[in-house]
């Protein structure tokens, strides 16, 4: 018996119907003669689509069942690691470097990105003017993430020190936190480690 089964989960015929809608909708298949002709180019028959589209479906449920709630319980323990951040840095490596620089930004409101190009020793932000990217809070160093989480938008954070030298951070925006794109990633990731602990076939539905 598969593990959908023994589980009791089931796609109902209005389910596979509106997936197949939908399917049809993003592939602007409007008419079913259009549908016929993409298969055929696809050179894929009704039924094999009809099933993908059901092993489709009856894998998202079974994803959803055995890890939902896993990956709902550590989100909302460790939701500030979801927070995203637009950051920009400058890397010295010599403290009187760094309280230097932060000088420069603070009192002569130099631009954080002339001074990223002209002294950060950390190659890949300096070609950017210092800019890192947009940045999960819980895949930065421990030490930067602390340091950070609870600055301001525009917030200049000075010599904080690291096993890399000494960094000089900018907070250039907080983005809202979107974790239903995230949320997907994991419940995949667990469930592709799943499949291979067990060493399942693609026939598990």
């Amino acid at each position: 018996m598969s593990t959908c089964e023994q589980l009791g989960i089931v796609v109902s015929e209005e389910e596979l119907q509106a997936a197949g809608d939908n399917f049809r909708q993003e592939h602007k298949l409007l008419t079913t003669p259009e549908t016929l002709a993409w298969l055929a180019h696809q050179r894929i028959t009704v039924e094999d689509w009809s099933q993908e589209i059901h092993v489709s479906l009856l894998t998202q449920r079974l994803k959803e069942t055995l890890f939902g709630e896993v990956v709902d319980t550590h989100y909302m323990s460790n939701r500030d690691d979801y927070r995203r951040v637009a950051l920009s840095q400058i890397l010295v490596y010599e403290l009187k470097e760094a309280e230097r620089i932060v000088q420069l930004l603070r009192v002569q409101k130099a631009s954080f990105c002339a001074l990223a190009l002209e002294y950060s020793k950390e190659k890949q932000s300096k070609e950017k003017g210092g800019f890192v990217g947009i940045c999960f809070l819980g895949e930065l160093q421990k030490e930067i993430a602390q340091a950070i989480a609870n600055s301001a938008e525009g917030e200049v954070i000075g010599n904080l020190q690291t096993q890399l030298g000494y960094h000089i951070l900018k907070i250039e925006k907080w983005l809202p936190i979107e974790f239903s794109e995230v949320r997907e990633q994991m419940l995949e990731y667990l469930f592709q480690a799943w499949l291979q602990k067990k060493s399942y076939s693609t026939h598990f539905v």
